[in-house]
């Protein structure tokens, strides 16, 4: 067995693009427009998993299934499937992007190893420390949560 994807529904594509790709830093690897059933999949990859996921075409590597269904629909429990999870080269220089690019930290990196923030969507996202924690640090250390993860 080996994972190939996690899948989301997105209410406005262009937002989650904005923020998977743009703030994130995710690269879109492949689209699929579907007429007939009126919907688009739009897969992700992290930077580190770009070239695997490639290589595979449609089962390559981790990648992140943006799934936007085209007939308005509501969703709730955005965090009813768990999170995703990515790991970080720098914790603290990934949360300081996203708070520059508007993207709330819900659980600051008080540890110096976990954080979690949330998608346009609702989605919760695990950011983890890639190897050992940082030492904790100022301003993380201090920060309070922001809602919820």
């Amino acid at each position: 067995m080996r994972y190939l994807h996690t899948m989301v529904r997105v209410t406005d594509l262009d937002q989650a693009l904005d923020f998977y790709v743009n703030k994130f830093g995710m690269v879109e690897t492949r689209r699929i427009e579907n007429e007939k059933g009126r919907f688009t999949l739009v897969f992700l990859a992290a930077a580190d998993d770009l070239d695997a996921a490639r290589a595979g075409a449609s089962r390559g590597r981790p990648t992140l299934e943006l799934t936007y269904n085209w007939d308005p629909e509501t969703y709730t429990g955005g965090r009813n499937f768990g999170h995703l999870a990515y790991e970080v080269d720098d914790i603290y220089a990934t949360c300081d992007k996203l708070m520059k690019a508007g993207v709330t930290i819900n659980r600051p990196p008080r540890d110096g190893n976990m954080a979690f923030i949330r998608s346009p969507d609702n989605i919760s996202i695990e950011l983890l420390q890639k190897g050992e924690p940082k030492a904790p640090a100022e301003p993380w250390l201090s920060m309070p949560n922001t809602g919820s993860w």
